[in-house]
């Protein structure tokens, strides 16, 4: 069992049988009275975020979520395919759950599966991917007198907004939480 003070940003915690993260903390010290906790968790089953207080004697059961490491395989349309590399066993997950995942998965990579109770509840990437840019526009010469941004089309079909010298045949690192581009590979 977890007291608040082990609460700190990033903990997973179980309320009402279900699995949270902390995403913002802060303790006040109450004087005679002990101190209060403000946390905002999200939840790992459907995203939702939640403020809660938590008391000096409040006692929290940590979440038992296990990772999972896989290889994407395939998408059919309405469910990716996965592969566990240890057992060779291959499942299917559907669509809504991988949904902020896909962008940026491609054929062969690994990726982490989030599982609680049995029950996959996530699909984690690597903070960076590296992309082939399929298609860029070109630039026209003189008109890079100020930072230009263009947009690329990426291996997977994600749009990404990139400086004026990529080009069509690149390789880009892109961060998977905000979608940005980081910079140029060299292969």
């Amino acid at each position: 069992m977890f007291s608040i003070t082990d609460l700190k940003k990033g903990t997973l915690i179980q309320l009402d049988g279900k699995p949270y993260r902390v995403i913002e903390y802060s303790q006040k010290v109450m004087g005679r009275g002990g101190s209060i906790v403000n946390v905002r968790l999200k939840s790992l089953l459907d995203g939702a975020v939640i403020p809660k207080t938590f008391k000096g004697s409040d006692r929290l059961e940590p979440a038992h979520v296990d990772n999972r490491t896989v290889q994407y395989l395939y998408t059919d349309g309405s469910h990716y395919h996965f592969m566990d590399g240890k057992t060779f066993e291959q499942f299917e997950l559907p669509t809504d759950l991988v949904e902020d995942a896909a962008p940026y998965l491609k054929e062969g990579d690994e990726a982490a599966l989030q599982l609680f109770d049995g029950r996959v509840i996530n699909v984690e990437l690597a903070k960076n991917v590296n992309l082939l840019v399929t298609y860029a526009e070109t630039v026209v010469k003189g008109d890079t007198t100020s930072s230009v941004m263009k947009d690329a089309t990426l291996e997977t079909g994600l749009v990404v907004k990139v400086p004026a010298f990529i080009k069509t045949g690149d390789m880009l690192k892109v961060d998977t939480r905000t979608g940005e581009y980081l910079e140029r590979v060299k292969v």
